[in-house]
């Protein structure tokens, strides 16, 4: 009895088959209108794509250009820094300088130059140490004597007639330029050589 009523609720639900002779379903044809409405949509949908496009390289501008102006403001504020500490170098170079032309007048006792030849040491030690650091960021020496006067580079503050230097070239420097990679610090103060004026006739 209970396989019946299995089998008639299986006929009863059971979808029926399409007849042989049904007619297959042809797409009606689109209307001027719904045709200008595709095109319009079509359109509508480029436009929004062209502008993620553009709003995406936007932002991809946008980071590289907040990465950059990131990376210089640490430059400066680096070469503010190093701009207050290079006249602690000067000083630590003129007494160095100062150490190394110290006398002492009794020559018996060896108490007196033993503590000159450490002040001599334990100041060269802190200007090494503090050029180290300087090195580590970035700071470079500007050398330059020897070499031809650059404007970029060097400040002259007088020159010197001399026939045993090339006219232009630096022949003493007073005080040293310092640079960051490519961006001038301090220039480098020096004496040019210029060419001996002709004997009068």
């Amino acid at each position: 009895m209970e396989k019946a009523e299995v089998k008639a609720n299986k006929t009863k639900n059971a979808v029926p088959a399409p007849a042989a002779d049904a007619e297959p379903i042809v797409p009606l044809p689109l209307t001027p209108g719904q045709i200008e409405e595709l095109k319009a949509q079509a359109a509508k949908a480029g436009e929004n794509w062209e502008r993620l496009l553009r709003t995406t390289a936007d932002f991809d501008n946008f980071k590289k250009r907040a990465a950059r102006e990131r990376a210089e403001a640490m430059q400066f504020a680096q070469a503010a820094l190093v701009q207050k500490l290079l006249p602690v170098l000067d000083n630590f170079e003129m007494a160095r300088t100062a150490a190394q032309a110290a006398t002492v007048p009794s020559q018996a006792e060896a108490g007196p130059n033993q503590r000159i030849e450490s002040l001599q040491a334990g100041v060269a030690m802190i200007q090494q140490q503090l050029k180290g650091i300087l090195t580590e960021i970035g700071v470079e020496e500007i050398n330059a004597a020897g070499q031809p006067f650059d404007p970029l580079w060097h400040e002259a503050i007088s020159q010197q007639e001399t026939a045993e230097a090339p006219e232009g070239q630096v022949i003493q420097q007073i005080r040293r330029g310092y640079k960051v990679r490519d961006r001038l610090l301090r220039p480098a103060v020096v004496i040019v050589a210029k060419k001996p004026a002709a004997p009068p006739a």
